[in-house]
């Protein structure tokens, strides 16, 4: 068996997929597997991907499902993994030049910690360029939440977790005509149990493409309220100071006037803290709508 699983959830990207598998390809050490999550695709992803299991230059898997958004695309990856780590690099990202090598060598400091979940490490873009900031050099071990929240660290982040610890947890919910749950819902209740090794090393190769999520959040909220409104209430129920809580509180009252929840003061988990966001949710529900009209 492999030691780690490099995963990538995939829908119609088989016009940028190759940089992925290129850069794995590559790497010094292969003692990987990479499992394809293709999540509907309607492209030619199936036979580009048959074409490299015919080369048999890497260990691939291949799942093929029905288009549940990327989330769905990370239930079905943690379910299928076996090998004790895994990472996710995006379909239109790469694995940095000797990332397996940097993550095997960092496992070796926590394979036999069970007090660590995995490493958190670092992403750059296609220039070379840091995503936010590196972690700070005095910090041995820390949470997702504390990295942002009290390290003051920022920009996207590379997660390897160890996959005893992600199978623990609750799959993300699927609601029926929504693709989208912020992941950050995992990685919340994971930092509640766990603390990550910090390695300050590239480990993924960024590119924001036109039609990825990031580059499309505010459509995001507005398709997908019912994912959002349930990470908002999590995060809500999680955070540890007052501006956290009644930042996703605001977050949670738009949502929730999308789906015309006339519940939502009822189900949520921080009522006081809602009730004041309550004005400052309507004006952000009417400025995404403002900003989105004519999208939907």
């Amino acid at each position: 068996m492999k030691t780690l699983t490099v995963f990538t959830p995939t829908y119609n990207r088989a016009y940028c997929l190759h940089k992925c598998y290129e850069s794995l390809v590559q790497q010094s050490n292969q003692d990987f597997l990479w499992l394809i999550i293709d999540d509907g695709s309607g492209d030619n992803t199936k036979e580009l991907v048959e074409s490299w299991i015919k080369d048999n230059k890497i260990a691939i898997q291949y799942h093929y499902q029905e288009n549940l958004g990327m989330h769905g695309g990370h239930n079905a990856a943690y379910r299928l993994i076996e090998t004790p780590l895994n990472v996710c690099i995006d379909s239109d990202d790469s694995i940095a030049e000797g990332a397996v090598q940097k993550i095997l060598d960092s496992w070796q400091l926590i394979k036999d910690e069970p007090k660590f979940a995995g490493l958190v490490a670092l992403d750059e873009d296609q220039d070379g360029k840091l995503i936010g900031t590196k972690i700070p050099e005095h910090i041995k071990e820390t949470t997702l939440y504390d990295l942002y929240n009290t390290h003051g660290v920022l920009g996207d982040k590379k997660l390897v977790y160890k996959t005893e610890v992600v199978k623990q947890y609750p799959a993300y919910p699927i609601f029926k005509g929504e693709r989208f749950v912020p992941l950050g819902y995992l990685y919340q209740l994971i930092d509640q149990d766990y603390k990550l090794l910090p390695l300050n090393e590239v480990l993924c190769v960024v590119e924001y493409m036109t039609d990825g999520s990031s580059m499309n959040m505010l459509k995001q909220y507005r398709r997908h309220p019912r994912g959002f409104a349930f990470s908002r209430k999590s995060r809500m129920k999680l955070a540890k100071n007052f501006k956290d809580k009644f930042k996703n509180a605001i977050h949670y009252v738009s949502s929730s006037m999308f789906i015309k929840n006339g519940s939502f003061f009822k189900e949520s988990p921080k009522k006081f803290i809602t009730f004041l966001a309550i004005p400052f949710g309507i004006a952000l529900n009417l400025y995404i709508r403002y900003k989105t009209k004519g999208e939907f």
